[in-house]
């Protein structure tokens, strides 16, 4: 399974929804502290481009010398429709100043140095140590699950659905089911969503024989699933 540390570093450099959270910043609209981009440096800063103007920069600017802590919330909800499409929330916490003369015209790059990390998924809750995420990597896939995931509900939901097969004497219990979706995607393998309504769901894994390192390998796994369901 992924480490804690890799699947948090996976949302901060996935496209999922982030908020800065920031003191005295709580009655401000979660847009006005969503940063345009983000990205992440060789040791595990977080680089968060804002407009000029807003709170985020404007706090960090009045800060000055003194250390700001702030707070860095993603939230991963799942590109398809199922039930409890929240899959999971990091937390990143630090120290936050400006970089001036490094951003585009009405931009500024803001610099989060984290002192500490947690992430509560579908792998479960775990705290991240800072330097631990710093020398973590992104999934390979993360750059290419939304479409992934989306392509498999809309164009092999049949397929998807036929993996029930491969749960043994489980697949007794999914006679009610009325919904099939793919719900996550990483190197090591899918997660499929089975609900017979909004209150009566459960996930099964299909993990990978190896991980995965892109997409042809990927496509190449999926075939070998589909197949094995089918057989």
């Amino acid at each position: 399974m992924p480490s804690a540390a890799e699947r948090t570093r996976t949302l901060v450099q996935s496209t999922c929804s982030a908020v800065l959270l920031i003191p005295g910043a709580e009655r401000l609209r979660p847009e006005q502290l969503t940063p345009e981009a983000r990205a992440v440096g060789p040791d595990g800063e977080i680089f968060l481009l804002f407009p000029a103007d807003a709170p985020p920069v404007r706090a960090a600017t009045h800060a000055q010398d003194d250390e700001l802590p702030v707070v860095l919330e993603l939230t991963d909800v799942a590109p398809v429709s199922v039930p409890h499409r929240i899959r999971g929330r990091a937390w990143v916490a630090g120290w936050l100043t400006c970089l001036p003369g490094v951003a585009e015209p009405g931009r500024m790059m803001l610099r989060l140095e984290p002192y500490e990390a947690s992430v509560d998924d579908l792998w479960g809750a775990s705290e991240v140590d800072p330097e631990e995420f710093a020398a973590a990597s992104p999934d390979p896939l993360h750059a290419h699950e939304t479409e992934l995931l989306q392509h498999l509900h809309a164009a092999h939901g049949e397929q998807v659905r036929e993996l029930s097969t491969l749960l043994g004497e489980r697949s007794a219990a999914l006679v009610p089911t009325r919904d099939v979706a793919p719900l996550a995607l990483d190197r090591f393998g899918l997660r499929i969503r089975f609900s017979a309504g909004p209150h009566q769901c459960f996930d099964a894994r299909f993990d990978f024989p190896e991980p995965v390192r892109d997409v042809g390998g990927l496509r190449r796994e999926l075939h070998r699933l589909f197949d094995a369901a089918r057989s």
